[in-house]
């Protein structure tokens, strides 16, 4: 697995390379008028150097997560329980992290969430158990702010402060996925250069990670004004997301297809590590190469979404769910007792990555237009909550059964998990399918999805 996990990563690179090179030629005359601009191009280049510090400390946690808690000497079971804590701090810092970021301002949020990431990084420091769940309750919590904090601010200083106009802002936010793919991807080979080649063991990244995180303070504070959006009550935005939800068919499928695809993606996060590691697998290089595919992923949907293939994100998210459900397949008879085929499980996971790199652009899209914009927030809380509650009960389940029987018993549930999904992507494609708002231009790129 050594040697192969090498081949792949620099088999992937050069894909995306060639993807994204093609996926460029679809650029349109607004793009080019947003880069001709000076003014734009320094207010873009302000945000990119504080922004990418933050995105770069937060993935260094990914690669050796697991594999922390197993350098510890702690049990799946009592493992699954730390994620399962994670999953619930992700739905309540859902729930307060919009009026927060509101209420502190987005400056002031953004040295929250720096505070609240390292805090969680040096709790792993420690191997008391509940120091350790502890951090992962506040990595739950800083994830939210990450995304509210930073992305809200550019989008409000770019309309309401420079008054650029609002058709450049899928430039900026196309950039920042692209940009995001390889600073994963190199958050993937610098984790493993921490932990397996200099061998300073799997905490190091996470230390690594916090310098990085106070650049990205010092750089806000210095360059950046402070902005607040407009304070919505939790009761009031919950109100109305369930009002959207009841009203609209619609919207309850798309929150089935997300809260299912999404759980699925939760488990798989728990589950690699422990399939892969016991065969020599360096797990940064994978990590790496799961990060590539997600980011060739991106780009294939940029390029289908173009003038010259012009697919629609309903069928590239029915292709995703059908990519997912025969990783899943695959995954059910390369894993379990005596049958470990380790090739063929990274394969499928790598095809669960490239699936999500189209998916989540998709699904962002879908959200975008069939979700008014003053209730979206209120029913992504809505949506969190039965997608966290399948991925906890999964891993309640996996924590109270055999590991390695256990593993393959979750694959194949996690693909009966897939065929339901692939059933409300059906039923939803029935109801949409002549409606002209849900059909994309060329032009437009949506951002990528959550981190592994």
């Amino acid at each position: 697995m050594l040697v192969i996990a090498y081949l792949v990563l620099l088999g992937l690179l050069a894909l995306w390379v060639v993807l994204e090179f093609s996926a460029c030629h679809s650029k349109t005359s607004t793009t080019s008028s947003a880069l001709g601009n000076p003014a734009f191009r320094k207010f873009q280049h302000d945000f990119f150097r504080a922004y990418f510090p933050a995105l770069a400390a937060d993935w260094l946690q990914g690669p050796y997560l697991y594999k922390l808690y197993q350098h510890y000497h702690f049990l799946e079971g009592q493992i699954a329980i730390i994620y399962v804590c994670g999953f619930g701090a992700t739905v309540l810092s859902g729930l307060v992290s919009g009026p927060l970021t509101a209420r502190l301002g987005r400056r002031k949020s953004i040295l929250l969430f720096s505070l609240l990431l390292s805090a969680c990084y040096l709790c792993k420091l420690s191997q008391d158990y509940f120091v350790l769940m502890t951090s992962r309750v506040l990595g739950g919590f800083s994830s939210a702010l990450l995304f509210s904090s930073f992305e809200s601010w550019y989008s409000h200083e770019h309309i309401e402060h420079h008054d650029f106009p609002a058709e450049w802002l899928p430039n900026t936010f196309s950039q920042v996925a692209t940009w995001n793919g390889g600073i994963s991807i190199l958050a993937g080979v610098t984790a493993n250069a921490c932990a397996e080649w200099l061998g300073l063991g799997p905490a190091s990244p996470s230390v690594l990670a916090v310098p990085l995180l106070g650049l990205a303070v010092v750089l806000v504070f210095r360059d950046w004004d402070e902005n607040h959006g407009q304070s919505v009550g939790f009761t009031r935005s919950c109100g109305d997301g369930l009002r959207c939800l009841l009203r609209d068919r619609r919207v309850v499928l798309l929150g089935a297809i997300q809260a299912l695809f999404e759980s699925v993606v939760y488990i798989f996060i728990f589950l690699w590590t422990p399939v892969l590691d016991p065969h020599n697998t360096p797990l940064g290089i994978a990590f790496s190469s799961f990060m590539a595919a997600s980011a060739a992923g991106s780009s294939l949907y940029r390029l289908a979404t173009s003038k010259k293939y012009h697919l629609q994100p309903m069928h590239i998210l029915c292709l995703s769910v059908l990519m997912v459900f025969f990783s899943l397949f695959m995954l059910t008879f390369s894993t379990g007792p005596g049958q470990e085929r380790p090739t063929e499980s990274f394969l499928a996971f790598l095809l669960i990555e490239l699936a999500c790199g189209l998916y989540f652009p998709a699904m962002s899209f879908l959200r975008r237009r069939l979700i008014p914009e003053k209730e979206q927030a209120g029913v992504l809380n809505w949506f969190r909550v039965p997608l966290n509650l399948i991925a906890g009960l999964g891993l309640l389940v996996l924590h109270d059964s055999d590991y390695q029987s256990g593993t393959r018993n979750m694959f194949s549930l996690c693909a009966v998990t897939m065929l339901l999904a692939l059933l409300s992507v059906v039923g939803l494609f029935s109801m949409v399918r002549n409606d002209p708002d849900l059909r994309t231009p060329s032009s437009e790129t949506e951002p990528n999805g959550p981190e592994l």
